[in-house]
C-alpha cells in the first residue's frame, strides 16, 4: 500500500511563490510507486485550497490531513517555517517532515539564533536588535546589513554602506517585520552546509556549497540567476572540518529535525554563522538538493529519507 503524503505549499507571507515552487517540485519527485501525493495550498490570504485549488478552509484541510499518513510542509517563512505548521500537526497527532515547533521558532528568529549560537561557542556578526520605536535613535557609524528578524529568502535585506542608506534599509525591513537585525558587514566567503537527520537517527552533513555573487546575496541574486553556486566548495581540510562541526553543533543546539541549511561566512578567523533555515528551498535545483546530490544522494532519495524520518 502506498503512503499518502500531504505536501503543503504557498503560505501567508512574502515567500509564497518560492514555497509554491518547492512544494510543486517535491510533489512531482516523490516516487508514485511508493507515495500517493495529496497537494494542499495555503493562499496569500490564508485560505486553504485542495489539489484543484478549490477553497476548503482549515476545517476542510484538517479532514484531508486526517486521511494522510505523513504531512510534508514546504511553507517557507512566517506561519509555516516558524513552527506554525509543525504545531498544527502536533496538535492533530499527524506525523510530519522537518523540525518541530521549538526548532522552527528559534531558527526563524535570527536574534534568538544568535543567542543560541553564542551559548555553544559559534561566532556570529556583532549586531543590534531594532524596533520601530528604537529605529529613530540608531546612528550609522560603519557599513551594516539590515534584515528582518523573521523573514526568509533574503526578503527585506539591505546594505547600508553610507549614512543616507540606513533609514531606507530600516524602513524596508520594518515593512516585513516589527523587529529588525542590524549587523556588522562580515568579510568572507559565503558557504552553506546542509545537515540531515536520517530516518535511523544519524546526522549527515552534505558537501559544502559556496555562493559567489558580485554583491549582496539578496532576493534578486538568489532567485534571479545572478549567483554562482559551487558545490562542493573548494575548501582545505581545516576549514571544511570547522564548517561541518559548526553546522552540526548549530543543528543540534536548535533541536532541528529533517533537513536544515546552515549558512556561514568563512572568514580568516573561521566560520561566522549567518542563519539557519529549517525549511530551505526544496526544488531539485535549490542549494540543499544540490549539496546532497554531490554526496551521491539523489533528489527523490533525499525526499524519501525525509518522509521516512518524519516525526511520529
Amino acid at each position: 500500500m502506498r503512503t499518502r503524503v500531504a505536501v503543503i505549499g504557498g503560505g501567508q507571507n512574502c515567500e509564497h511563490d518560492v514555497s509554491l515552487a518547492s512544494a510543486a517540485s517535491v510533489a512531482a519527485a516523490l516516487d508514485p510507486a511508493t507515495y500517493d501525493v495529496v497537494p494542499l495550498t495555503i493562499g496569500r490570504d490564508g485560505t486553504w485550497r485542495d489539489r484543484g485549488l478549490r477553497p476548503i478552509g482549515l476545517s476542510g484541510a484538517a479532514h484531508v490531513l486526517r486521511g494522510c499518513d505523513v504531512v510534508f510542509p514546504v511553507v517557507h517563512g512566517p506561519r509555516g517555517e516558524d513552527g506554525a505548521l509543525a504545531a498544527l500537526c502536533e496538535l492533530a497527532g499527524l506525523p510530519y517532515v522537518g523540525s518541530g515547533v521549538r526548532a522552527g521558532a528559534l531558527a526563524m528568529d535570527k536574534w534568538a539564533t544568535k543567542l543560541v549560537a553564542a551559548a555553544v561557542g559559534i561566532a556570529t556578526a556583532p549586531g543590534t536588535l531594532v524596533t520601530a520605536a528604537t529605529a529613530a535613535h540608531l546612528r550609522w557609524t560603519h557599513p551594516v546589513v539590515v534584515k528582518p528578524v523573521a523573514a526568509g529568502s533574503s526578503q527585506g535585506v539591505g546594505l547600508a554602506a553610507a549614512p543616507e542608506q540606513l533609514r531606507p534599509a530600516l524602513e524596508a525591513a520594518l515593512a516585513l517585520d516589527d523587529r529588525v537585525l542590524v549587523e556588522d558587514v562580515v568579510t568572507g566567503r559565503e558557504i552553506d552546509v546542509a545537515v540531515l537527520r536520517c530516518a535511523d537517527g544519524t546526522l549527515v552533513a552534505a558537501p559544502a556549497l559556496e555562493i559567489v555573487t558580485d554583491g549582496l546575496f539578496d532576493y534578486d541574486a538568489k532567485y534571479g540567476g545572478h549567483a554562482d553556486f559551487r558545490v562542493p566548495a573548494r575548501l582545505d581540510e581545516v576549514d571544511a572540518k570547522a564548517l561541518e562541526d559548526a553546522a552540526l553543533t548549530a543543528y543540534d543546539a536548535l533541536a532541528c529535525s529533517g533537513v536544515a541549511r546552515v549558512d556561514f561566512f568563512l572568514t580568516e578567523d573561521g566560520p561566522v554563522l549567518n542563519e539557519v533555515n529549517t525549511v530551505p528551498g526544496m526544488t531539485e535545483h535549490s542549494q540543499v538538493p544540490r549539496m546532497f546530490a554531490a554526496a551521491g544522494l539523489s533528489y527523490p532519495e533525499l525526499l524519501d529519507e525525509l518522509v521516512r524520518g518524519a516525526h511520529r
